[in-house]
């Protein structure tokens, strides 16, 4: 049996950190592409001599050529115009929607089989680019946005009790953006509600922190986040190629499942080697359903203005 093979489609700040993450976990063979002639190259160089130093995947290979991405276990897409200064993620939609539409007609035809994991903005719409253009199944087309969100939310909150992350479980919800729901019930350190360690002030100023952590990023760097975003888009793909069974905070197709009729929008989902295997439907109160469908909303407006550009 074959190495797995994971294309990591750009090779900018995100796309390259995501590569060499996935290096690190070993997670088979990885291809780093990229239009930028000597760009994708000189990264994936650099990233396999490193691996005598850090024992990391040393089968990368960096290329302008679609066709070295044959095959692929899985895509994941980071190529796009990033945010800067001013921006917000929906005015990326046009050029962003080009960009996924161009690269969701490569996947398909030298990776039919792929899982697809999207990464760039306005998530959501995004990734409904994606599934349409390549008429891949749902469950095998997916966004990283919760894995990132929570990552954030739960960072804030360690830091704030001065408790380890990794005793920290978060649970978001709806769209990639200022209206996403982070849900406090849901979110625990150690088993022990938030709402049992932290004042709702504090609870509500941590969670418009992490809300607005991606352009608290952009206004310090004067260009996007990459490393947790990169991150988070890895433990996808290791949840997949390595059918791990972990529950993760992502963008996923729902319909009958909290009534959102059909729309990739961002909850809690089982990721195996089916892809997205299952959702979570949490029993949610009454604010959080109305504050979900706010940010359903959202997600839906942006589905049809970038089905008028496709």
């Amino acid at each position: 049996m074959g190495k797995d093979k994971i294309t990591v489609v750009g090779a900018g700040n995100v796309g390259a950190t995501t590569a060499y993450i996935a290096a690190t976990r070993r997670l088979g063979e990885i291809v780093l592409l990229d239009i930028v002639k000597g760009l994708p190259d000189g990264k994936a160089l650099d990233m396999a001599e490193a691996s005598p130093i850090y024992l990391s995947q040393q089968d990368i290979v960096g290329t302008m050529d679609w066709s070295a991405t044959a095959g692929s276990d899985v895509v994941i897409i980071t190529s796009g115009v990033p945010r800067k200064p001013g921006m917000s993620r929906d005015d990326l939609l046009a050029t962003n929607a080009r960009i996924v539409r161009d690269v969701s007609q490569r996947v398909a035809e030298y990776s039919p089989n792929a899982f697809v994991i999207v990464v760039c903005n306005p998530l959501d719409a995004m990734v409904h680019v994606a599934a349409k253009v390549t008429g891949f199944p749902t469950h095998r087309v997916m966004g990283m946005a919760g894995a990132l969100d929570s990552a954030r939310f739960s960072y804030f909150l360690a830091a704030e009790l001065g408790v380890s992350v990794e005793d920290v479980t978060c649970v978001l919800m709806g769209g990639h953006g200022d209206d996403m729901v982070p849900l406090p019930r849901f979110t625990s350190v150690s088993g022990i509600p938030i709402t049992q360690l932290l004042k709702s002030d504090r609870i509500d100023a941590l969670i418009d922190r992490a809300r607005k952590g991606g352009i608290e990023i952009v206004n310090l760097l004067g260009y996007s986040a990459y490393y947790a975003p990169a991150a988070g888009a890895v433990k996808m793909a290791e949840a997949i190629l390595r059918d791990t069974k972990n529950i993760i905070c992502c963008c996923a197709y729902c319909d009958r499942q909290y009534d959102a009729g059909g729309y990739f929008v961002g909850v809690p989902a089982v990721l195996g080697k089916a892809g997205v295997e299952r959702i979570i439907e949490l029993n949610l109160n009454d604010s959080e359903k109305k504050q979900f469908s706010v940010s359903l909303g959202h997600v839906k407006e942006l589905v049809t203005q970038v089905d008028r550009l496709l």
